[in-house]
């Protein structure tokens, strides 16, 4: 795996201007899809810089959608925090490049998406 470009496709996927104070977040990982690996599996597969920067993402959205206040509408109501979010949103594309990273890594990811 290539960490500039997975440091790249973190900060594409988060909107951030910098990935430097989130480095931790995406060295984890990285460490977690390398040791989901299988024998015969080429780690220099790019698809396997998507999945990283995804899972990493997706961290990042739980992270942030845990500590922060809940937004308030004009009326002062609370937005639907259904299936629109962006955990969700994280979800869904971690779940996409992990299928197609299937023939490269064993084992599963623990996470869940909105209802559909």
């Amino acid at each position: 795996m290539n960490i500039d470009s997975v440091r790249s496709l973190f900060r594409l996927f988060t909107g951030e201007e910098s990935e430097e104070k989130y480095l931790p977040l995406i060295l984890s990982a990285v460490s977690e899809v390398e040791s989901m690996l299988l024998p015969e599996a080429d780690n220099a597969d790019v698809r396997l810089d998507y999945l990283c920067a995804a899972l990493a993402n997706h961290r990042f959205q739980l992270i942030k959608a845990s500590s922060g206040d809940p937004e308030y509408t004009f009326a002062g109501k609370l937005p639907d925090m259904g299936k629109n979010t962006a955990v969700a949103y994280s979800g869904k594309l971690l779940a996409e490049y992990y299928e197609l990273c299937r023939e490269l890594v064993g084992g599963s990811f623990f996470f869940s998406t909105a209802q559909e």
